[in-house]
């Protein structure tokens, strides 16, 4: 068993639900039922990646509505909704009533930042306010807020023949404790720390000038300085998704696609990459075994006990079965994790 600092207590995934254009219901239904075989296999938590104007899952609160009603145990998160795209107000309503229909169940995350291709979408995204939009923190500080019964109008009580309310209805008391943020810089961290969220960190993260960017030991330095500005300090959530891909039962085929798809992706590892000097985290491949070796050498790996490994977004269902059922059977035992 590998030596870590924390033992592996949450095992996750994360998928972003590609479909076909011509038929998205089986790809939102083949999501759905990889979600409820994680249930089964005794994930603690699925997450769900979100993609605006793309062939993937643009709507993950209505995903995990579905989810809730076909599932009884297993968490649901999204990691990440991005906020450019939202109104703190609604979202906030929405996800409530997810989390109040899941029976407390939903781990909602969300970044902030200009939404993807802001130039071209912003006219369709807000037409009147686009050039005055404020795409930072601020926009998570108002959805948390909401989320925790702040008030969001003073027009209470009985009006007429209607009742309102001064905040977000319905309210799920726990929500607000469920509620993370996906950062790949360390002003995120810090933020995130100082407003009592929970923190994920990805595959990617912001080299911010290292004159020699090590993946694992910039990741963590962000879990630290998250830690030390949140008030549960070492007790505080992290959860980790780097892409993990375990062979143990792949056939000869799958073990061929998966190495060809890391190695493919390897080049972009090895510096930071474009204007905003991201640097990329090696896709892991290779046995259960292997898999946790190498966990267990890693400086971010090693801070965490909640993980949320990401399911490659080109792959076939039956094989994220294969994937999820090692993770499940093999990988997790492995990295000393009990259900």
């Amino acid at each position: 068993m590998p030596l870590t600092s924390r033992p592996l207590r949450k095992l996750g995934f994360l998928t972003m639900g590609l479909f076909d254009e011509d038929d998205p219901g089986q790809g939102h239904e083949s999501t759905l039922e990889i979600i409820e075989l994680g249930e089964r296999l005794g994930f603690d938590s699925a997450w769900l990646r979100h993609r605006h104007l793309q062939y993937g899952i643009s709507s993950p609160v209505a995903v995990m509505a579905a989810a809730s009603q076909r599932t009884r145990r297993i968490e649901l998160g999204t990691a990440v909704i991005p906020l450019g795209w939202e109104n703190p107000l609604r979202l906030a309503e929405d996800l409530a009533t997810v989390d109040v229909l899941s029976g407390g169940r939903i781990n909602p995350g969300v970044s902030v930042g200009p939404p993807m291709n802001y130039p071209q979408v912003k006219e369709a995204l807000y037409p009147d306010t686009g050039d005055v939009e404020d795409f930072g923190y601020e926009r998570v500080r108002r959805l948390l807020d909401l989320v925790r019964g702040e008030r969001a109008t003073d027009v209470s009580g009985v009006k007429g023949f209607e009742v309102f309310s001064d905040r977000v209805q319905p309210h799920s008391p726990g929500l607000g404790r469920r509620m993370w943020y996906g950062g790949a810089s360390l002003s995120s961290a810090r933020w995130a720390g100082e407003h009592s969220m929970n923190f994920l960190t990805s595959s990617v993260v912001k080299a911010e000038g290292a004159e020699r960017p090590d993946f694992a030991e910039i990741q963590l330095s962000h879990i630290r300085a998250f830690r030390e500005r949140h008030p549960d300090g070492d007790a505080a959530r992290v959860s980790q998704g780097l892409v993990v891909i375990p062979t143990d039962s792949a056939s000869p085929g799958q073990r061929a696609r998966y190495e060809a798809y890391a190695a493919a992706r390897l080049p972009r590892t090895t510096s930071p990459q474009g204007p905003a000097g991201l640097l990329f985290a090696p896709d892991l491949v290779g046995t259960s075994q292997e898999i946790a070796e190498r966990l267990s050498a890693h400086a971010g790996f090693r801070e965490v006990d909640e993980v949320a490994f990401a399911l490659p977004f080109t792959f076939e269902h039956d094989d994220y079965v294969q994937i999820l059922t090692d993770m499940a059977e093999r990988l997790g035992p492995a990295l000393g994790r009990r259900p």
